[in-house]
């Protein structure tokens, strides 16, 4: 069958294909799966709700012809936001905290968006980049159209009409647990949904990275945190609208040096080069094959482009200013810590969770 013709590169999103880790498999007697987003126009998965944000606000006429898009985003929301402004004719104003990787920087620059970097801080600041960009948009609302990719539930809605749907369909309905990390949320809410309603005893985990409450608010209900990571993007210590409609079995936290390791032995086993989110859903992905294998089936995400975390997941001398080494190469120890770790117990939401209609 003849491959389709794109008419632009908003049509070459979605439909990213599905990899076995072998080594990492062969060594847990699972079946461990990565989900490629990182083969999507824009390099990662945000190029998803990216793209369906900016459709619905199409449709709704709250974004029109001549209106620039606004966003606060630590870089991939930005980048997928770059080409499906592209796209529609429309404009883009990033607005992204100055410590984020310098890639992701080039990479909206380079795809025509404005950049706007604002200084790092606590989400309490004013100047936050989520609070700058929101009062852009509030003081020129005919200029600007604010996308609020936490609580735009239109990120849900593409997670649960495509990512979820061709995970079932890739997976011939034979998954048995769903591994990821979250930002906004909008991806392990809306595939997590979907999934569940096809596969009823399918068991979803969330990993957290150090500095983040997400483990915590699952577990307490607070937004508890311990400690600071070299992620981006993900991780989060407010309840947003997106996370909220997440049906979540259980979650754990994972160290820095476990992604750094884990990263380090998928490169040198596979050939597979992962950002810092995406090692860290491969070391989450571990950590449930180990603790409720073995033969089980799964699956997690290949977030974004692995050289997007050169500088930092990947630069010894970076690494080293955060007391991580990147010379710890053997997973073999990971997986005894991992294997005397108690096993998790599968906890209730804390929330509830509508499905999406």
């Amino acid at each position: 069958m003849p491959l389709k013709v794109a008419n632009n590169l908003t049509e070459l999103i979605g439909n990213t294909p599905v990899v076995l880790i072998p080594s990492l498999s062969r060594l847990t007697d699972c079946e461990i799966y990565l989900k490629c987003e990182n083969l999507n126009p824009g390099g990662s998965i945000k190029d998803r709700a990216a793209l369906q944000m900016v459709l619905d606000a199409l449709e709704e006429g709250k974004l029109k012809k001549g209106m620039t898009i606004v966003e606060g985003t630590a870089g991939n929301t930005g980048i997928g936001l770059a080409i499906v402004a592209k796209a529609f004719g429309l404009g883009l104003l990033a607005v992204m905290p100055s410590d984020q990787a310098k890639e992701k920087e080039r990479m909206i620059a380079l795809h025509g968006g404005e950049l706007k970097l604002v200084e790092a801080c606590a989400f309490s600041n004013p100047n936050h980049f989520y609070h700058t960009a929101r009062r852009i948009a509030e003081e020129n609302p005919r200029e600007f159209w604010w996308v609020n990719q936490f609580e735009n539930l239109s990120n849900f809605k593409a997670h649960y009409s495509r990512t979820g749907p061709e995970i079932f369909e890739q997976m011939q309905g034979q998954l048995d647990c769903l591994v990821a990390s979250a930002g906004t949320g909008g991806t392990i809410a809306g595939s997590s949904v979907y999934l569940k309603e096809k596969i009823p005893n399918i068991k979803v985990f969330l990993v957290d990275p150090e500095g983040s409450g997400m483990c915590s608010y699952i577990h307490t209900g607070k937004f508890e945190k311990t400690g600071s990571s070299l992620t981006e993007g993900i991780g989060i210590m407010r309840l947003v609208a997106n996370f909220q409609k997440a049906k979540i079995d259980d979650a754990f936290t994972l160290s820095d040096q476990d992604v750094v390791m884990i990263s380090q032995y998928v490169r040198d086993q596979d050939g597979i080069v992962l950002g810092s989110s995406s090692a860290l859903n491969v070391a989450g992905a571990l950590k449930v094959a180990v603790c409720h294998g073995p033969k089980k089936r799964i699956l997690t995400f290949n977030c974004d482009l692995g050289e997007r975390s050169y500088s930092k997941l990947y630069n010894s001398d970076y690494l080293k200013t955060r007391h991580l080494d990147i010379t710890l190469t053997d997973v073999q120890p990971l997986i005894a810590k991992y294997s005397e770790d108690q096993k998790p117990k599968i906890a209730k939401p804390t929330q509830p969770t509508p499905s999406y209609h």
